[in-house]
């Protein structure tokens, strides 16, 4: 069983869809599934097969999350003292292809978020950088095509919530 490596944010931010799945909206969709069979004959009830397909996409989720979450190795990239590039890093970096400075911050797959610069682990960028200090230069190929990026710096912090992102 492979591990799934996230920052505490990410844990947390799992366990809070989590239990908002099953504690608001599965229990709103059984109010649905109510509702509808109480307007009567089932097998031309529209609302009741949306409810019914709801249900199974919530519980689809649920069983989603708790897989990553028992399968969850968090670290914490506060207590990492590290000159090399590692999971939890915060790069920046300089793409050599257009001098443009870029700042990434390695995370797990489920955290990821482009707006965020939060990149995954496995993505090609963070596989090219692994590894790395400052000063290091890649070259890694992305969807948009081959780019060389130099490692400007290095650095390991909490994660902080995103804008608009609950806290627990």
């Amino acid at each position: 069983m492979e591990r799934v490596p996230m920052t505490p944010l990410g844990y947390e931010k799992l366990q809070r869809e989590l239990h908002q799945l099953k504690h608001v909206e599965r229990m709103q969709n059984v109010r649905d599934i109510e509702e509808a069979r109480a307007h009567g004959d089932l097998s031309e009830n529209a609302e009741y097969h949306a409810a019914k397909e709801r249900q199974g996409m919530i519980d689809g989720q649920i069983k989603h999350l708790n897989d990553q979450l028992s399968r969850a190795d968090v670290i914490n990239p506060a207590n990492i003292s590290s000159e090399k590039v590692l999971f939890g890093a915060t790069v920046e970096v300089l793409d050599l292809d257009n001098d443009k400075e870029l700042t990434y911050v390695i995370v797990g797959s489920p955290e990821a978020d482009s707006k965020l610069n939060r990149i995954s682990v496995f993505s090609p960028i963070a596989r090219a950088l692994i590894g790395k200090t400052e000063g290091d230069e890649v070259e890694v190929t992305t969807p948009r095509g081959a780019r060389t990026l130099e490692v400007l710096s290095v650095r390991y912090e909490a994660l902080k919530p995103a804008e608009g992102d609950e806290t627990t």
